[in-house]
């Protein structure tokens, strides 16, 4: 194999392999290292593995309420192993597969650590762990992701104390759970394991869980949870821990009254955030760093004009749809200098790409919220419609959640959706496509929405913005 390429790609994750495939559908020869199997967190230890058991958790308490919906003796028994077993299948079927991508496209990915980047004139050259040999390319893009970022006093150790990558690696349950983190990946852990039966404790630090979202869409949350049974405990620090054979115990320490209380549990899953990694040592350059992450341009250009760096490592938005679009972006970008040609990129408005919390009940967002609104000085307008209006979230038991649409009162442009409830995570694309492309609110009353479905809460929470919405008062 020649050790010359004109793109090497360090990581392999969304982002990374993405990337790849498209700088070979392009022409351009590519080289992509990954220390571990190509996917990344999201693939192996994150989005997809997550997905498989809140499929399994979702359908077991669907089974444990079928009464309601007139079907008797629906009570069934949980078998962790066999959950645990489909969720290991799905993945493999999936990192198989683009393995396999890459076999029959010809595109190397080797199973190296990278440990140096040394520029020799116009030319980088890469160091790895595992072999001697020595490759050579133009142009570097850094995709090396993010890893759990731990408690100092709390390490994990896979057992007692977990992270979000190993507890997905439990082929049991626990009796039951304490989650230190109040955010996405908490509150998704919270929901998967309560629905299983484990008694489940959130403890975060600020007023609200997944503070990021929208506060009326965390308000709901938070209401919704504590009304499935999960014990919520906010305003709160972890100040201590202590392992012992058969349990774990914290003690906390209230940020409002400075109250100190200890509360015990089979496990703990510490889930305070990610942190971006590189480690790389680079010669004959220096990259410019803000606190853990790489410096980008908006073309994720780094300092150094052909070493780029795209996902969690440039701490932008830390979701596997963001590392995709930044890779997509940085191969026409590469492909436009190395063709010479003139090409105009459009480049990322981060705010307007879509997050998707897979809680019960779903969250999903896509622009401004209100917060971010009225810190700008925005005049906006609010439209809501609520699930429990509609008529096909009535039919499938699913009344719980709503849509907030904003809109910008002079120009009428959508900036804003956020959604809490059933299928929140496919109506945001709509949400997506109409906030970038910059449609107004009046637009939709030319758009035909299917009726009986959930989307027609996205029309009407739009035609609420000029109180124009058939069934709300």
């Amino acid at each position: 194999m020649e050790n010359n390429f004109k793109v090497a790609i360090i990581g392999a994750g969304p982002g990374g392999y993405e990337t790849a495939i498209r700088l070979n559908q392009l022409g351009i020869s590519v080289v992509c290292f990954e220390k571990e199997r190509v996917g990344g967190v999201c693939l192996n230890k994150g989005c997809i593995p997550t997905k498989t058991l809140v499929t399994s958790a979702d359908l077991y308490h669907k089974m444990k309420t079928g009464e309601d919906y007139g079907l008797e003796n629906c009570d069934f028994a949980i078998s962790y192993d066999k959950i645990y077993k489909r969720k290991c299948q799905t993945v493999e079927k999936l990192v198989s597969g683009i393995e396999y991508l890459f076999k029959k496209r010809n595109i190397p990915l080797l199973k190296y650590v990278v440990t140096k980047i040394e520029k020799e004139g116009s030319v980088y050259k890469l160091f790895t762990s595992e072999s001697s040999e020595i490759y050579t390319c133009d142009y570097v893009i850094i995709a090396t992701g993010s890893q759990p970022r731990p408690l100092p006093f709390l390490p994990v150790d896979g057992s007692k104390v977990l992270s979000s990558d190993n507890i997905l690696e439990l082929n049991s349950l626990p009796k039951s759970l304490i989650i230190v983190g109040g955010g996405v990946i908490g509150c998704e852990f919270a929901c998967i394991y309560h629905q299983l039966g484990v008694a489940v404790t959130v403890v975060e630090f600020l007023p609200e869980l997944v503070s990021t979202e929208d506060e009326e869409v965390s308000k709901k949350l938070s209401l919704a949870l504590k009304k499935s049974g999960i014990k919520i405990i906010t305003k709160t620090a972890v100040v201590s821990g202590e392992v012992s054979n058969d349990h774990i115990s914290l003690t906390l320490k209230s940020n409002v009254d400075e109250v100190v209380s200890t509360i015990t549990a089979q496990q703990v899953l510490v889930s305070i955030g990610r942190k971006p990694v590189f480690d790389i040592i680079t010669e004959g350059f220096d990259l410019e760093m803000s606190k853990e992450m790489i410096t980008i341009n908006d073309f994720c250009q780094t300092n150094e004009e052909n070493i780029f760096a795209i996902g969690d490592v440039t701490g932008k938005l830390m979701l596997a749809h963001t590392a995709s679009k930044q890779g997509l972006l940085v191969a026409d970008y590469i492909n436009s200098k190395v063709k010479s040609t003139t090409m105009t990129l459009k480049t990322i408005n981060y705010r307007n790409i879509p997050s998707c919390i897979f809680t019960t009940p779903e969250i999903a967002s896509c622009g401004c919220n209100e917060q971010q609104a009225m810190a700008e000085s925005i005049p906006y307008k609010i439209g809501r419609f609520h699930f429990a209006a509609n008529g096909k979230a009535l039919a499938s038991g699913a009344s719980l959640g709503f849509v907030k649409t904003i809109i910008n009162a002079e120009t009428d442009q959508i900036i804003g959706m956020h959604i809490i409830g059933y299928l929140a995570t496919e109506l945001i694309a709509q949400a997506s496509i109409l906030i970038n492309t910059g449609a107004k609110a009046s637009d939709v009353a030319n758009i035909v929405f299917a009726h009986p479905t959930i989307s027609e809460c996205v029309m009407e929470a739009i035609e609420d913005t000029h109180k124009l919405a058939i069934h709300t008062l």
